[in-house]
């Protein structure tokens, strides 16, 4: 399974189909992070999505005969978390990972806090050891590199249903 930020050509919004939702995460008491698939171009890959609750239970009422037990299971969970992040997993075979049929998803990129768009600029300095080499020190560029790429966190712009005629 591969993550779905790196199968993004750019940073565009876009939209996914083939949804299944594989846990639950309430990382607070307003926002909750849905960890999920998607299938396409013959590959799965898994994404996570930032919400906020009223979002989330838009999506529960999407998910067919399933809709009624979800809701049930995110309520009581709520009612009874005591420490926070609280996961509800589905990725068994008692708790299968939950589809929304005939649901697309449109997406938008995150990014770092200290990203490219961040507009604080902070500089350090770090005192090197005279023994570093010059590949450890390009090694340590590309991390630099990778962290002003955008998460496989996605936020969500908008829910759409499939019309069949």
């Amino acid at each position: 399974m591969e993550r779905l930020i790196d199968a993004l050509a750019d940073n565009a919004d876009f939209f996914v189909e083939q949804v299944q939702i594989t846990a639950i995460v309430f990382d607070n008491t307003n926002d909750v992070t849905v960890w999920a698939t998607t299938f396409f171009d013959n590959t799965l890959y898994f994404f996570h999505l930032g919400l906020q609750f009223q979002s989330l239970d838009l999506l529960l009422r999407l998910a067919g005969d399933r809709t009624e037990a979800l809701q049930e299971q995110v309520a009581e969970a709520l009612a009874t978390v005591t420490e926070w992040p609280c996961l509800l997993e589905y990725n068994t075979s008692e708790a299968p990972p939950v589809p929304l049929p005939g649901v697309a998803l449109k997406l938008a990129c995150t990014y770092p806090a200290d990203g490219p768009d961040d507009e604080e600029e902070e500089i350090s300095f770090v005192q090197l050891p005279s023994d570093v080499d010059e590949s450890e020190e390009f090694e340590e560029e590309e991390e630099d590199f990778d962290d002003e790429r955008p998460h496989n966190i996605f936020y969500l712009e908008g829910i759409f249903l499939r019309l069949e005629p």
